[in-house]
C-alpha cells in the first residue's frame, strides 16, 4: 500500500474533558478545569497517521455548527483530506469526559447520535467507491452502526483492501461482531476483548486463543502498562510498554497506538516490530495533554521507539 490513501472512516467530534485538580471525591463538586478539543477514535488515528506521512482521507458525519467548524479546522491542521457528510440541522456529536489528577477516566458521556445517519447506502455513492478502489488501507472505528460496519468490510474485500477496527468501548465493539472474520486487525483494550471473548483471560498469551475462537483471525489487545498483545494468522507478540514519566493524559492513547502499529504494519513490518511502533507511538501520545499529539511524526517516533523493549515473542 505504499502511497496509497488511508481511507479513515468514523468518529470525528468534540472532546471537552474536564481534570480534576486535587483528589477526586465522588458525589461532591472537584475542583478543575475544562479543556476542548477535536476528538474521536478514527480522527485522533487520521491526525497521527497524517503527521506520520501517510496520505489521509477522513469520511465522518459531521453537524453545521461550531463544532463541526471545529472539527474541520483540526484535519486542516493536521493535512487530512475531509470529506464529511454534512448535516446542516444536526448537532455535531460530542464526547465529553471527567479526568483525574494523573490523568485516568473517572467517567465519560458519548452523544454520538450522528453517526447512525451514517447507513451502508452512503457507501453506494459513487464518491465513496472510488474512495474504497484508492485506498491501501481502510480503517474503522465502531461508533458507526454494525451494519455500516458489515457493508465496510464486504466492499473492502471486494476491492481487495484490507480493513482494520478501533473498538472505542465494550459496549461499541458488539457492532464488529459480524465483521471480525474480515477484519485485518481489531484494536481494543481488555475490557473491549472480554467482551468479545467472553473470558479475560490472566496469561496474556491466552489472548490470541479467546479472541480466535470468538471469529476474530488477528488483533491487538492493549493492557496498560503490563503490555500490549497482536496476534494474526502467523503468531502472537507481546510488548511491555517503558515507563512515563509524566503522564499528560490516557485519551487517545489506544488510537495512537492503533496509528503506530498500522504505519509499520503497512510499511512490511513484522507484528512484533508493529506492535512496538505501535507502543512508542502511545508512549507519545500519553506525555500529550492532547488526545493525537502535534509532536507527533517519524523523528519522534524514532525516538520513543529507543525506549521500547523487543517484542517476546508468545507464538
Amino acid at each position: 500500500m505504499t502511497g496509497r490513501t488511508i481511507l479513515v472512516m468514523g468518529g470525528a467530534h468534540v472532546d471537552r474533558r474536564g481534570r480534576i485538580a486535587g483528589e477526586t471525591t465522588p458525589g461532591a463538586s472537584n475542583p478543575g478545569a475544562w479543556f476542548v478539543e477535536a476528538g474521536g477514535g478514527a480522527f485522533n488515528a487520521a491526525r497521527n497517521l497524517s503527521r506520520l506521512g501517510h496520505r489521509v482521507r477522513l469520511v465522518s458525519p459531521r453537524g453545521g455548527d461550531a463544532d463541526g467548524e471545529i472539527v474541520a479546522a483540526a484535519a486542516a491542521a493536521a493535512g487530512i483530506e475531509d470529506t464529511p457528510f454534512v448535516f446542516l440541522d444536526r448537532a455535531t456529536p460530542s464526547y465529553t469526559a471527567i479526568i483525574e489528577r494523573d490523568g485516568n477516566l473517572v467517567i465519560a458521556l458519548a452523544d454520538m447520535e450522528l453517526y447512525r445517519l451514517f447507513s451502508p447506502r452512503r457507501l453506494q455513492q459513487r464518491a465513496m467507491r472510488e474512495a474504497m478502489a484508492a485506498a491501501g488501507l481502510v480503517l474503522a472505528d465502531a461508533n458507526l452502526p454494525a451494519e455500516t460496519l458489515a457493508a465496510m468490510a464486504a466492499a473492502a474485500k471486494a476491492a481487495q483492501v484490507p480493513i482494520a477496527g478501533i473498538a472505542i468501548s465494550p459496549a461499541k465493539v458488539e457492532r464488529f461482531r459480524e465483521s471480525l472474520s474480515a477484519l485485518a486487525f481489531l484494536f481494543m483494550n481488555e475490557a473491549e476483548a472480554r467482551t468479545l471473548a467472553g473470558t479475560a483471560p490472566e496469561n496474556p498469551a491466552d489472548w490470541p486463543a479467546a479472541l480466535r475462537a470468538a471469529g476474530l483471525s488477528a488483533g491487538v489487545v492493549t493492557r496498560g502498562g503490563r503490555g500490549a498483545v497482536a496476534f494474526d494468522a502467523r503468531g502472537a507478540a507481546l510488548v511491555t510498554p517503558p515507563a512515563v514519566p509524566a503522564l499528560g493524559d490516557v485519551t487517545g492513547a489506544g488510537d495512537s497506538l492503533a496509528s503506530g502499529f498500522l504505519s509499520a504494519w503497512a510499511g512490511g513490518a513484522t507484528i512484533g516490530e508493529a506492535l512496538r511502533h505501535g507502543v512508542a507511538a502511545a508512549a507519545i501520545t500519553v506525555r500529550s495533554p492532547l488526545a493525537a499529539a502535534e509532536e507527533m511524526s517519524q523523528a519522534a517516533l524514532a525516538d520513543a521507539l529507543s525506549l521500547v523493549p523487543e517484542a517476546e515473542i508468545l507464538s
